[in-house]
């Protein structure tokens, strides 16, 4: 049985998808680069109200597509974020890195009492200098993190924070809105988040590139 009438075609896909998005999401508050990285996050999720979540530092943008440029490397906190990250459209030939399943982390976070998702965290020191940190699931990764910077671990160039959940999601991203800690970066306030989202954002800013559509 053939199902008829519906797009084939991935490009008109695509197009329809982000003209449908920019027709019904309140963009006017982002500079032109931004308004990119919140169309695929919306993209990623079906819902034009995020935007209206989003926060985001004015040198987000330019700071993320600088460190990439640069050879970066995009730390994720969990493999389904790193999975989602599209490597062609990375223009260094970036390192992915996760640190989730190192053998190191689960006896540390048995130790320290806390969850892998943090206990990885302290790994990253070696990482962090010029990288795009991306967290789409770990609330306390996030919070992690900030603690690690006020610790004096190097700052990453960008942060994206879109951790989701019920305990601990909208927290963690109100402490980065809070104090970012002279860190470029987006988030998106409260419950919402998820690392679909949060790769699309990494995705935005290597697809804004020259060279990229």
């Amino acid at each position: 049985m053939t199902i008829a009438g519906y797009i084939t075609d991935p490009a008109e896909i695509y197009r329809q998808s982000f003209a449908t998005i920019r027709a019904e999401a309140d963009l006017t508050r982002f500079d032109a680069s931004t308004a990119q990285v919140v169309v695929r996050m919306i993209h990623a999720c079906g819902m034009t109200d995020l935007a209206g979540d989003i926060v985001v530092s004015p040198d987000f943008a330019s700071a993320g597509q600088a460190a990439l440029q640069r050879g970066g490397a995009v730390i994720c906190d969990v493999e389904m974020v790193r999975q989602g990250v599209i490597k062609r459209l990375l223009p260094a030939d970036n390192s992915l890195i996760c640190t989730l399943s190192d053998p190191e982390v689960a006896q540390r976070a048995k130790e320290l009492g806390t969850t892998r998702s943090a206990a990885q965290v302290d790994l990253w020191g070696g990482y962090l200098e010029n990288s795009i940190v991306v967290i789409g699931n770990a609330p306390t990764a996030l919070f992690r993190l900030l603690e690690r910077i006020d610790e004096g671990a190097p700052k990453p160039a960008a942060i994206i924070g879109a951790p989701v959940g019920f305990v601990g999601a909208a927290e963690s991203k109100a402490a980065l809105i809070a104090d970012p800690r002279g860190v470029p970066f987006i988030a998106v306030r409260g419950r919402r988040g998820g690392s679909a989202i949060a790769a699309a954002a990494l995705n935005a800013l290597a697809a804004g590139l020259e060279g990229h559509g």
